[in-house]
């Protein structure tokens, strides 16, 4: 451990990212021992969304996964993109278990990006690859604004929300590739098909969802 780290853990604790407690030093994986039981694991083998191959999520959206999330989505967080990423990689090697070519992110608009700073799936993604060791490339952009989906009841209207809202960027060849295409949650899956669908069309062979939770 480096003396900079060092100090700013004495000033700063690293916590846990969904229920806050500090983390002791044996807790080097940034989930307390506490959460790592209790969490509400997903154990179903991937959910079926359009244009994908199957989506896969190491856990449910629910109880202090939501406010673990919540916080990251509007205020980052490296010590959640870490243990974030580090879950969903997992939960890929061990679901999927076919090689991938490469992996992207369901992005968010320039003025949505300015606002906050960052993009949470960009952060997710990134450390998705890290941990796989798969190139991480920007392949789609957000080409309108959208409402929010977790406000949306109604299937169709969230499909309805986000048709035409994506698109791949100019010039990207995915052909022939198997692409992770990573979001943070998946509920209807209508976004994962959406963006699903544009990488298939830019000539993804097979797009693998992957989200940090399944909301249902």
């Amino acid at each position: 451990m480096n003396l900079v780290k060092l100090v700013l853990d004495l000033i700063y604790p690293p916590r846990c990212p969904f229920c806050g407690r500090v983390l002791e030093v044996w807790e080097e994986e940034g989930l307390c021992h506490w959460c790592q039981k209790t969490l509400p694991w997903q154990l179903e083998v991937g959910k079926q969304v359009d244009f994908c191959a199957r989506c896969f999520s190491p856990l449910w959206y629910r109880g202090s996964v939501r406010r673990g999330m919540e916080q990251f989505k509007f205020r980052g967080g490296q010590i959640h993109a870490r243990l974030f990423g580090t879950l969903m990689a997992q939960c890929l090697h061990d679901q999927w278990g076919e090689e991938v070519d490469c992996i992207t992110w369901v992005p968010v608009t320039r003025r949505r990006r300015g606002e906050r700073g960052f993009d949470q799936c960009e952060l997710l993604a990134r450390e998705v690859g890290k941990n796989l060791g798969v190139e991480v490339v920007s392949a789609l952009e957000k080409v309108r604004d959208t409402k929010q989906q977790a406000r949306i009841t109604s299937s169709s209207a969230r499909q309805a929300n986000v048709t035409g809202a994506y698109a791949a960027r100019e010039g990207i060849d995915l052909t022939g590739k198997q692409v992770v295409l990573v979001d943070d949650v998946v509920t209807s899956g209508a976004t994962l098909a959406e963006c699903a669908a544009c990488l298939r069309i830019a000539g993804a062979e097979k797009v693998i969802g992957l989200t940090v939770a399944r909301a249902k």
